[in-house]
């Protein structure tokens, strides 16, 4: 098997991953996932494609990742890994599709407008 090449994005985080057959190391930016997401729950939705697949300690994922915060980065590896997975073994789509890891999010932050303080939120009226 070669190396496999996809992309997840969530809010604006864009992660590209580079994933083979291996021992299940998982490397993200030069450093291990658990080194670079500390937070247990980050650490469960890296792991999550894998436990649904059966596939956990079979591939070796290397992970680039930029933009946007913690959670937006996890979930955008998330889906990459997700799409990786169906990549490499059609079969696994169905048990990903189930848990909706299949799925890009499409929320995205609103856009600051002119004349306001942020999106949505108006400066304070004055009658008088």
């Amino acid at each position: 098997m070669s190396v496999i090449n996809t992309i997840g994005r969530r809010k604006s985080a864009v992660a590209r991953i580079y994933m083979q057959e291996g021992k299940g190391a998982v490397t993200i930016n030069n450093r291990d996932y658990k080194e670079y997401f500390p937070v247990g729950t980050l650490q469960y939705k890296i792991e999550q494609p894998f436990a649904l697949t059966e596939t956990t300690g079979q591939f070796d994922v290397k992970v680039n990742v930029k933009g946007g915060g913690f959670n937006g980065q996890a979930e955008a590896v998330r889906l990459a890994i997700a799409r990786a997975l169906v990549e490499a073994d059609a079969e696994n789509k169905p048990a990903l599709k189930a848990d909706s890891l299949m799925t890009r999010d499409p929320r995205m932050v609103e856009r600051k407008k002119p004349g306001q303080p942020k999106a949505r939120k108006k400066f304070q009226f004055s009658k008088r």
